[in-house]
C-alpha cells in the first residue's frame, strides 16, 4: 500500500466553496508594503519640497550641507560630487523622483516601474547618505531597497490601477491576454 505524504494539514478552503482565507492572505500580502512605501516616500517628497532649508545650496538642512558632509564617507564619491554639481536642482531630482515613486506604489500605476525607482533612490541614499552608518542596519536606505525589491518582483496585481488597465485591455481582446 503506498502512502502519499499530505503537507497541507489545513482545509483548503473555510467557507466551503470560493478561495480560503490563506489564500486570500497570500494574494494580498504585499499590499501593507506598497501602502507604506507609498505614503512613505510621499511624505518624504513633499516635506522635501516644503522645507525651506533643504532646498538651499548650503545653511543647516540644506541638500547641500548634507552632501558635502558626506562626501568622504561614501561608498561612491563621485555620486555625490556629481550632486554637488547642482545640489538644489539634485534635491528638487530626488524629491520629485520621492513622489512619483510613492504614487506610483500607492495607486498601484506602472508599480514595477515605480518600486524600480524607488529601489534606485533607496540604493543611491545607501551608498552616500547611509553609507557610513554603524553597523550597516542602522541606517535605512538598505532596507527600504530591499523592501522595493518584492514589488519590483510582483508588481500590484490587486487593488491597483495596473489590474484595473489590464482587466479592461483583458476584456476588450476578448479574455485573451
Amino acid at each position: 500500500m503506498a502512502h502519499g505524504m499530505r503537507t497541507d494539514t489545513y482545509p483548503p478552503y473555510l467557507d466551503g466553496g470560493g478561495r480560503g482565507w490563506r489564500d486570500t492572505a497570500t494574494r494580498y500580502a504585499l499590499l501593507p508594503l506598497r501602502v507604506f512605501l507609498g505614503v512613505t516616500f510621499i511624505y518624504a517628497g513633499l516635506d522635501k519640497l516644503t522645507d525651506s532649508a533643504f532646498m538651499k545650496d548650503s545653511g543647516a538642512g540644506s541638500i547641500g550641507d548634507t552632501m558635502r558632509a558626506v562626501r568622504d564617507s561614501s561608498a561612491i564619491p563621485a555620486l555625490v560630487d556629481l550632486a554637488l554639481k547642482n545640489p538644489v536642482g539634485f534635491g528638487y531630482a530626488i524629491a520629485l523622483g520621492e513622489l512619483a515613486v510613492g504614487l506610483g506604489a500607492l495607486f498601484g500605476l506602472l508599480t514595477r516601474l515605480a518600486a524600480l525607482g524607488g529601489a534606485l533612490i533607496s540604493l543611491s541614499l545607501w551608498l552616500t547618505v547611509s553609507w557610513a552608518s554603524e553597523p550597516y542596519y542602522y541606517g535605512n536606505d538598505l532596507a527600504y531597497l530591499m523592501a522595493w525589491l518584492p514589488l519590483v518582483l510582483a508588481g500590484a496585481p490587486y487593488l491597483s490601477l495596473d489590474a484595473l488597465l489590464h482587466n479592461r485591455r483583458r476584456q476588450r481582446s476578448g479574455g485573451l491576454s
